[in-house]
């Protein structure tokens, strides 16, 4: 998108509550993030995001072990989840700010516990929601998405870039 941009990480914890929707959720902490980051940077545009992968309504975040992004993959398999991405846009010196979401669906091939295992050698799941990206061998486990590519990357672009162009016109 040719944008010059600063990656600065936030030290915002994160939020779950059950209470939320996933588009509530991944919305408020992504602009608790921003909100952060923004404090420290008032004269910039800030944007920050959050993504969850749900099934049924059930969150499926970052696995803390290979184990568990086992059996993560394992109920992911042959099924469709969502994955959702807040993001929020924080300018503290104009007084503005955005926030929104995007939510893609995503089916899974049916999966041995074999073709499981070797997508898991091919990259790292353990900082992925849900275990895996489909940026990285997606191929190999995804049958089909409905929605924006980009939003299960991590980031959904053409949301944005519509986002950045109402914002500069103001």
């Amino acid at each position: 998108m040719n944008w010059d941009f600063q990656i600065v990480p936030s030290d915002a914890r994160e939020i779950f509550d059950k209470q939320l929707s996933p588009l509530e959720l991944c919305q408020l902490n992504a602009h608790l993030k921003a909100r952060a980051v923004a404090k420290k940077y008032p004269d910039a545009l800030v944007l920050g995001a959050d993504t969850l992968v749900f099934l049924e309504g059930e969150i499926l975040g970052k696995p803390v072990d290979f184990a568990e992004a086992r059996r993560m993959l394992g109920r992911l398999q042959g099924r469709t989840h969502q994955v959702v991405t807040g993001v929020s846009l924080i300018h503290f010196r104009a007084l503005r700010e955005r926030t929104f979401a995007a939510s893609t669906d995503v089916r899974f091939h049916p999966l041995t516990v074999e073709q499981i295992n070797i997508y898991l050698s091919k990259m790292n799941p353990l900082d992925k929601a849900g275990a895996y990206a489909i940026q990285e061998h997606g191929d190999t486990i995804v049958s089909e998405i409905s929605g924006s590519f980009s939003n299960v990357v991590g980031l959904p672009l053409e949301m944005l870039k519509e986002e950045i162009r109402g914002w500069e016109q103001r």
